[in-house]
């Protein structure tokens, strides 16, 4: 099992950045870890992946060229940063954990969650 643990959330103002940070434990080898958003009233969508070795990522559309996803397994730690920030970023943004890396942006591929960090923008 894995247990993760978001943080870095804040409030910041549109065009400026924030770095979340996914702080894992458990078993955590072999791990691929996934970020997710969800805004008041909709579904959570995909944001970013990364395997275990950091040779594969990927990201949504949305935030491509804006956000990086990267990790430090000698810190059990995967990080987000978030660049050039939009009111529509706001959201609750989670970070799960699977142990294989295909339909990597499909949610319900994930068995671990974590409890979520608040990222609010203002226009």
């Amino acid at each position: 099992q894995v247990q993760l643990v978001e943080s870095g959330g804040g409030l910041v103002q549109a065009g400026g950045s924030l770095r979340l940070s996914c702080a894992a434990s458990g078993r955590t080898v072999n791990s691929a870890v996934g970020w997710f958003r969800q805004a008041p009233g909709k579904e959570r969508d995909f944001v970013a992946a990364i395997n275990w070795s950091s040779s594969m990522t990927y990201y949504a559309d949305s935030v491509k060229g804006r956000f990086t996803i990267s990790r430090d397994n000698a810190k059990n730690t995967v990080y987000l940063q978030m660049n050039s920030l939009k009111p529509e970023d706001t959201a609750v943004y989670y970070c799960a954990a699977r142990y294989a890396y295909f339909r990597i942006a499909d949610s319900g591929q994930y068995a671990y969650w974590g409890q979520g960090t608040q990222v609010t923008v203002s226009s």
